[in-house]
């Protein structure tokens, strides 16, 4: 049930930020573990299998953000309609995101298997490791249906405030991952090795496994019993399936932006050789690491809010996101002060190839830049997704990365040719006007709510 009101102070709402989010620090750190693990391990096989991994994994990220962002909806949908006591409703949305996760998980599985050979032969990724690219990202097609159930099921968790699930699965999923990777990668216990594309099986086998558990602990816990997910199925309803479209596609587009950015950039170093890549490879998992603090703090403010807004207590919401977006923006203000600090430690986990090591230190320094940016932008996204704004988001997000950031890396990398850190300038740009116009937006959304404040200015965007 909805917990009752409590004393509006910083002391409280860090109890219940933290409350909420650490479960999902531990989720995303695991998830990080497991990008970790697929780099180190594919690293020991050798650069081309490092680069393979980097390249394949861009590709398919891309396709998954697309999918996380729709079934993203869920979470502020379920954390309004429990604020507000109708748990027979969220279970109706879990429903339809269920279906949607299978009408988007099918096609993407046959689009890797038919569109990213001539994508790369369009791009020019470097012949080295062109094919052992495909054939990783065929294999962790597989596991897109999977993994799209298990989002429907996991943002629905969220919304009620039941986060300790999440964290349990994503403990399992790396555990099951590093195992698989060491089985199928090297060869062991009598499988082939298979090197990247073992990486890409194992992936997809992990990504069925955590869908089917957190389907059976939801099915059997009391504590989701009064939102009757399983109780009944029956034919979608076109209007439930608007609605959380109209919601989740503008926050697909806006995950998208941000991830498909970064990921973007990833192909373009790929047309700059073995070396470069993998440098951009070590540099962007370091930093995603560290990115993986506010996304749990961002997905749990977005549960904070919702349930302020859904008691009807709109002076909390806006406290509850101006606090989450501040914490955000200080834990990556300590994550680059570490990088600055410990950088080539920091390198030296994943390389000793003094010509990578290089470029993937001076790619550091340019992440210690932008990673403040980076937490105050994910912490207001998470705000914004509370009050169920996202179109304007989303165009704030797609301008700053695309019509800035990205053109800009564009020119660095493949006009220019200049040396990796100028490209990863654009990232600093990009998030830089992304973190100021979204923090004005929701400051701009969050005064409207408030009793006396223009409803109309912001709301109806929702």
């Amino acid at each position: 049930m909805p917990q009752a009101h409590h004393p509006l102070s910083w002391r409280n709402e860090i109890v219940r930020l933290l409350g909420l989010s650490y479960p999902l620090i531990v989720n995303n750190l695991s998830l990080a573990g497991m990008q970790f693990a697929d780099t180190v391990m594919s690293g020991r096989l050798g650069a081309v299998n490092l680069a393979a991994v980097a390249v394949g994994g861009s590709v398919w990220f891309f396709a998954f953000t697309i999918g996380l962002g729709i079934m993203m909806a869920i979470s502020p949908i379920a954390a309004r309609h429990f604020g507000a006591g109708n748990p027979e409703l969220i279970g109706r949305y879990t429903r339809h995101g269920i279906y949607l996760a299978v009408a988007f998980g099918i096609p993407v599985t046959l689009a890797a298997h038919q569109l990213v050979q001539p994508l790369l032969d369009l791009i020019g990724v470097d012949s080295e490791f062109r094919g052992l690219t495909v054939g990783y990202t065929k294999a962790i097609s597989w596991g897109a249906p999977g993994i799209f159930i298990f989002l429907a099921l996991r943002f629905t968790t969220e919304g009620i405030g039941e986060t300790r699930p999440i964290m349990f699965t994503s403990i399992f999923a790396l555990t099951c991952n590093v195992f698989l990777n060491w089985v199928l990668m090297y060869g062991n216990l009598g499988a082939p090795a298979l090197g990247a594309v073992g990486c890409g099986y194992a992936s997809a086998i992990t990504m069925w496994l955590i869908a089917i558990i957190l389907w059976i602990y939801m099915l059997l816990r009391p504590a989701y019993r009064p939102l009757r997910i399983f109780a009944k199925l029956s034919l979608p309803r076109p209007a439930v399936l608007k609605e959380v479209l109209v919601l989740g596609i503008p926050i697909a587009v806006m995950v998208t932006a941000e991830a498909g950015l970064f990921n973007a950039v990833a192909v373009l170093m790929g047309t700059r050789g073995t070396e470069i890549t993998a440098a951009h490879q070590i540099a962007i998992n370091f930093a995603a690491t560290m990115f993986m603090i506010p996304l749990a703090l961002s997905s749990a403010i977005t549960v904070r809010v919702g349930h302020e807004l859904g008691r009807g207590s709109p002076e909390r919401a806006r406290y509850a996101g101006k606090f989450g977006i501040f914490v955000c923006g200080a834990f990556m203000a300590c994550s680059a002060i570490f990088l600055l600090v410990f950088r080539d430690a920091v390198v030296g986990i994943y390389t000793a190839v003094p010509v990578v090591k290089g470029i993937a230190i001076s790619l550091l320094l340019m992440a210690a830049i932008f990673q403040i940016a980076d937490g105050v932008q994910i912490g207001a996204a998470g705000a914004l997704r509370g009050y169920k704004d996202t179109r304007l988001p989303m165009l704030i997000n797609t301008f700053a990365y695309w019509m800035l950031a990205f053109p800009l890396a564009y020119l660095a990398a493949v006009t220019w040719v200049l040396p990796p850190n100028y490209v990863w300038g654009g990232f600093v740009i990009g998030l830089g006007v992304a973190a100021l116009l979204l923090t004005q937006r929701f400051l701009r959304i969050s005064r409207a709510s408030l009793p006396g404040g223009d409803l109309g200015t912001g709301l109806s965007s929702a």
